[in-house]
């Protein structure tokens, strides 16, 4: 038996899990414009060890979603997961935020998954992958264009995911491209057989060292001389 507790911060939706040996146990989550993580998310934790009744030293590993996504999003969920990990001498797990989200699609049909998150402007963060969730293409960022994916297959039906694939109606219109608006954020119940997985294979971080995957450097836009 392995209880392990997951934190996906990489976007709008601060969710956590508790997992027992691959199972879900328990779910907390909040979707919310303003990034409320800091507000949410030491609760959260706090709330599903109180569902299960069980103790935080019983854990045995953390996951945490590595990125791309968020900046701050994804700084207080590894600061969160890295805490605990050292607080308890435990091995840490990171998870491709996209790849979370592509796990919300069931589907066995040939298919190119195209997960995305929102980045700035007409730019999106996306990875590829196949119907078996196999990695074809590993996260980029993608200033959108009509040019965009073209050296990918069109023989095989494409599936945009993600608050990010909203962008792409206003470039693509093509017949093998379908838009999945009802999967758009990644949620920690998505992480558990992934997280599961690399427990199982001892796939750890090092805790010291461990950084999010920000994909892009992060930058603010700089203040007029005045304001």
């Amino acid at each position: 038996m392995s209880i392990i507790l997951h934190i996906e911060t990489a976007t709008k939706n601060c969710s956590v899990a508790l997992s027992k040996s691959g199972e879900l146990l328990a779910l907390k989550e909040h979707y919310s414009e303003q990034f409320s993580h800091s507000e949410q998310l030491h609760g959260f934790i706090r709330e599903v060890f109180e569902e299960t009744q069980m103790e935080m030293y019983s854990l045995d590993a953390v996951a945490v979603s590595k990125g791309p996504g968020s900046y701050t999003g994804l700084r207080i969920g590894v600061a969160a997961a890295k805490g605990i990990c050292f607080a308890l001498e435990l091995p840490l797990i990171s998870v491709n935020s996209l790849q979370i989200l592509s796990e919300k699609y069931q589907n066995n049909n040939p298919a190119l998954l195209f997960p995305m998150f929102d980045a700035r402007r007409m730019e999106v963060y996306t990875m590829v992958l196949n119907e078996n969730k196999e990695i074809l293409k590993p996260p980029f960022a993608e200033v959108l264009s009509a040019e965009s994916f073209n050296k990918f297959p069109t023989d095989v039906q494409w599936i945009f995911m993600g608050e990010g694939a909203e962008k792409c109606k206003q470039v693509f219109d093509a017949p093998q491209i379908e838009y999945r608006s009802d999967i758009r954020y990644p949620s920690a119940a998505e992480m558990v057989s992934l997280a599961w997985k690399a427990f199982q294979d001892k796939n750890f971080e090092d805790v010291a060292y461990f950084e999010p995957f920000y994909l892009k450097d992060f930058y603010t836009t700089a203040k007029k001389i005045g304001e």
